[in-house]
């Protein structure tokens, strides 16, 4: 009956020690530079729970995809065309040559979701406020459009 005891008692703290081994990140980490000759000294005194924090939250965003499969992070897109008829496909590649023309600034993108629905999103949004200005001028041409909450690309990295 010892012997189980001890070896649960083993067993569950390998298993604590690999849970806690997943990834802390600690926040000084994060403000490491690699140049090194002109950095100062700076010196943060927190709580060992707000490191804990940053690193649920990087680690939670580190899984996040588009629908392209490159990395992202949460915001919005504005939708121009979303259908599943027969010719979807072409439809959606004629919306998206019509929008590049009168949009050629902002990024597009051509996406399709099971079970057979083709869709032509916009912009790379962090907020909606970031989003009304665009969705306006668009609405103008695509009067239809409307902003959904998607995974976007990070800020530099869009697609056209």
């Amino acid at each position: 009956m010892t012997r189980k005891a001890l070896i649960l008692v083993i067993l569950f703290s390998a298993s604590a020690a690999c849970c806690m081994a997943q990834g802390f990140i600690r926040t000084t980490e994060l403000m490491k530079r690699s140049d090194e000759s002109n950095a100062g000294r700076l010196t943060i005194v927190q709580d060992r729970g707000i490191d804990s924090l940053i690193s649920r939250s990087i680690m939670a965003n580190s899984k996040l995809r588009t629908m392209e499969g490159t990395p992202g992070i949460q915001g919005y897109r504005i939708q121009i065309y979303y259908s599943s008829v027969r010719n979807a496909r072409e439809e959606s590649a004629r919306t998206r040559a019509e929008f590049i023309n009168k949009f050629p600034d902002v990024v597009s993108y051509v996406q399709y979701q099971e079970p057979g629905y083709f869709m032509v999103r916009v912009g790379d949004y962090r907020t909606k406020t970031e989003l009304y200005k665009d969705l306006i001028e668009i609405r103008k041409v695509f009067p239809n459009a409307y902003h959904v909450p998607a995974v976007i690309n990070y800020p530099g990295q869009g697609m056209q």
